[in-house]
């Protein structure tokens, strides 16, 4: 796991640009329940004062007035007992001293605020001149909110989190059900020469919906820190093999290079993604097309024993996944022992009969 300074340095010189998912979730991992920042917040939140708080960097000198130096260690008690001052707390860039106590910000007035309160207004400026990550607590609102660059997040109590978290687990719980369903279909539907282009459009939404989900998702887990394990397992468990089987698909039907059409499904937004005339276009197809070319069962032959390398040969050497089923064994000898060969034609089979 990265060392604080590690996460904060990485926050501090990626000034410029969109902020990546990544770097957000940098960020919450600072404050996640079990940290001592979390505990320091918590603590102050509740002695009903109020607090400003700014992670400081090169560029924080220039807008600072007043206020005394502390250049002590960093403890939740001593976070706590100075956040009850009317000025701003300076915490060290690497989290582990107080530097400054009872500071005045002064950030350029200029910068557009939507905020009400003082508190809040110079954090969110402080945040966006400087590029660092500010915390206002209010007193009135009993609310903690984080703000960097352009950011302003609202910080959420566990209980909340993993509320809403729930509710979350169970629709992708019902859409992997769906997915599962749907990649039963299709596999019968391929071993059986019948490409499904509608049904594969269908797979591949699903499959997407899902990942995307969790994706969101994973910005919860680190919120809940320590308390977040057991949903980190269950997201794990329904993801099993989602991406694998999206993937897969999409290098089937795709009449583009998959790298490219996966690109597209991935940029993609919900409502996008529900509009199946955007995967129709991702893959390159006119909506509703009349017929489908065979597809070449690179996702029906990953379910069997072969190594990749043998994979790619096959299909290289016969086009289609129903030349592949129907096969010789002679025309496969040159790539499979014949060992090899009784193995796949029962695992084709097999695959078949679990359809």
């Amino acid at each position: 796991m990265p060392e604080k300074k590690d996460i904060q340095d990485h926050l501090i010189k990626t000034n410029n640009g969109k902020i990546s998912p990544e770097e957000f979730l940098s960020i919450l991992k600072l404050i996640a329940p079990g940290t001592s920042f979390r505990t320091a917040l918590e603590g102050a939140l509740k002695t009903g004062k109020g607090a400003l708080i700014v992670i400081e960097n090169e560029s924080l000198p220039a807008i600072i007035d007043g206020g005394f130096r502390i250049n002590s260690k960093f403890t939740p008690q001593k976070l706590i007992e100075l956040s009850k001052m009317d000025g701003a707390l300076i915490i060290s860039k690497d989290m582990k001293k107080i530097d400054y106590a009872n500071v005045l910000l002064t950030p350029d007035s200029k910068i557009k605020s939507a905020e009400t309160g003082t508190r809040h207004k110079a954090a969110e400026r402080t945040a966006k001149q400087i590029k660092t990550l500010a915390i206002a607590i209010s007193e009135r609102r009993e609310e903690i909110t984080l703000f960097y660059k352009n950011i302003r997040y609202l910080l959420k109590s566990p209980s909340e989190i993993l509320r809403k978290a729930s509710e979350h687990i169970q629709l992708l719980e019902n859409q992997r059900e769906l997915f599962d369903t749907y990649v039963s279909r299709l596999t019968k539907s391929e071993l059986y020469a019948f490409t499904n282009l509608d049904l594969a459009i269908t797979l591949i939404q699903k499959g997407m919906l899902i990942q995307k989900i969790i994706e969101d998702l994973r910005k919860q887990t680190i919120e809940l820190g320590r308390e977040g394990t057991l949903l980190k397992i269950r997201l794990k468990e329904i993801k099993g093999g989602v991406e694998k089987e999206t993937d897969l698909a999409i290098k089937d039907y795709t009449r583009l290079d998959i790298s490219k059409s996966k690109f597209l499904v991935e940029n993609l937004s919900y409502d996008e993604i529900l509009d199946e005339r955007n995967i129709f276009g991702a893959l390159a197809y006119e909506e509703n097309p009349s017929r489908t070319e065979p597809i070449k069962g690179w996702r029906i032959l990953s379910k069997t024993s072969l190594e990749e390398q043998q994979i790619t040969e096959i299909v290289k050497q016969l086009g289609t996944i129903d030349k592949i089923i129907k096969a010789e064994d002679t025309q496969l000898t040159n790539i499979l022992k014949q060992e090899q060969i009784e193995i796949f034609k029962d695992e084709i089979e097999k695959i078949n009969l679990n359809a």
